[in-house]
């Protein structure tokens, strides 16, 4: 990477501590701060400077799901109409993810990679990945997904399976019951796609989907490969009332105890989720430092619930802010989340956590859970030039106070259509709304025609998903459930 030295006056500048006094200049060096001081040259575009975000649990889809009739369903239906999503290029569908979350404020982003696009192996795929987001200039995680068990209820199959007309439940069979790989495959092909993909600023993890979603001697498995590694575990954790009551019934001594049994609880683990977590649970999660990525707008969406955020923070939880593909307005836009989450999870009358320790804890958590590296994410002298730039101007399209306090207003109104600039490394990776390292109008028009041209022969998969979406709604209204 050639990096540049530049100056950039800003009006204002959220640093580690609070708002830097008065205007200031920022001088950036071989991508990194090199100084900040007091700045009275005027600018005829007035700037907020603030650490850039960071999507701390995502899924790498390149075509919002509500375009795909994927909308106003709970995950145990609503996840089953991805299939609807035909393969297409790997490295366009990668970039077209990358420069959506830029333009919404994240530089790193976590892709729990649940869904290939299959034309080649999975390493291959993973390198295309990788290149997309250097070509774009994100950071980003990359976990490995892994699941061997309930592939359509969290139960056995057969049930559902006998429920449908035997043309639907051929076409059910084909698309959602393969054949797994054994626990040792797994960990290979984890360490295969290490290989090919990972470097700086692209760190692979062990991508288990779910407990439910996972045999105890594959997740075993990935707790000692983790510990043996160094490698970080990304996975789901409770996000539903549905798994909360499998998890009941299943781990009878506790699931996150179980987990904690078998070695998977730790620093290295960032679980996603975690809505139906009890308090007990959460204090053994803080205790062994786990990472939570709560995702307040998916949750939303999904009907699953509002994550007990405040709580964790209370049992000492490290707590970072995920989007998982499913935005407030179904977009990418990461400031928009940041005050969302905190809004609903501030909690109530005096004594909150304040709004600058909520930007700042989301950013260094999730620094952290994507790229394994302490990193803090703050606007000081030394630090890795990562950072947001919006336009103050229209932020404070008021201005009326002398001195307003810019993480207020970041706050009360912030969005993607005032980011002026996304800069990571100190490259600059979004500019006046634009992706630089990329075509992105070009990649989003080659991705729909080749999606439009898959979906041309998903009408029978369509009149299956209906059918098994009567089933699995009954299977889990059923008290207790039918399988």
């Amino acid at each position: 990477m050639i990096f540049t030295s530049r100056n950039i006056d800003c009006a204002h500048v959220i640093g580690p501590n609070g708002p830097l006094a008065g205007a200031q200049a920022i001088h950036i060096d071989g991508g990194r701060i090199a100084s900040i001081s007091p700045s009275s040259v005027p600018t005829t575009k007035k700037l907020l400077a603030m650490p850039a975000l960071v999507n701390a649990h995502d899924h790498g889809r390149a075509i919002r799901t509500s375009s795909i009739g994927a909308d106003a369903k709970p995950l145990e239906s609503w996840i089953h109409y991805l299939a609807l999503f035909p393969a297409v290029d790997p490295y366009l569908a990668a970039c077209m993810t990358f420069a959506n979350s830029a333009l919404g404020g994240a530089g790193t982003v976590m892709v729990h990679y649940t869904r290939a696009q299959g034309f080649t192996d999975l390493p291959t795929e993973a390198a295309a990945v990788a290149r997309a987001a250097r070509d774009v200039g994100v950071r980003a995680g990359f976990a490995v997904s892994m699941k061997d068990r309930n592939p359509l209820v969290y139960g056995p199959s057969e049930p559902i399976l006998n429920a449908l007309p035997a043309p639907l439940r051929a076409e059910v069979e084909q698309r959602f019951l393969r054949q797994p790989l054994s626990p040792q495959d797994y960990m290979k092909l984890v360490d295969d796609v290490a290989a090919a993909s990972a470097g700086p600023g692209f760190d692979v993890q062990y991508g288990p989907n779910g407990v439910q979603w996972c045999s105890d001697a594959l997740l075993q498995a990935i707790a000692e490969a983790s510990q043996r590694t160094g490698r970080r575990v990304h996975m789901h954790l409770l996000e539903t009332r549905y798994q909360r009551q499998w998890a009941d019934a299943n781990y009878p001594q506790g699931v996150v105890r179980m987990l904690d049994g078998i070695g998977l609880l730790s620093p290295r683990l960032t679980l996603a989720h975690c809505v139906w977590a009890r308090p007990d649970e959460l204090e053994l999660l803080a205790e062994r430092g786990v990472t939570i990525a709560v995702n307040t707008s998916s949750n939303l969406h999904l009907h699953s619930g509002i994550a007990p955020a405040q709580k964790m923070r209370e049992a000492g939880c490290a707590v970072a802010l995920g989007i998982d593909s499913k935005a407030l307005d179904d977009d990418d836009d990461s400031l928009r989340e940041l005050r969302l989450s905190y809004l609903m999870h501030a909690g109530t009358g005096f004594g909150h956590a304040t709004r600058h320790q909520a930007l700042h804890s989301a950013v260094a958590n999730g620094c952290f859970a994507v790229s394994n590296i302490r990193d803090s994410g703050a606007i000081e002298a030394g630090a890795v030039a990562d950072m947001l730039l919006l336009d103050w101007g229209a932020l404070d399209d008021d201005a009326l106070l002398a001195q307003p306090d810019p993480v207020n207003l970041l706050f009360s109104r912030g969005t993607a259509r005032h980011i002026a600039e996304l800069i990571v490394g100190g490259r600059s990776v979004i500019k006046d709304h634009r992706v630089t390292g990329i075509d992105l109008p070009a990649a989003r028009e080659e991705v729909l025609s080749q999606m439009r041209a898959g979906m041309a022969a998903n009408g029978h998969l369509e009149t299956a998903l209906d059918a098994l979406d009567q089933c699995i709604a009954h299977h889990h209204l059923a008290d207790p459930p039918c399988c």
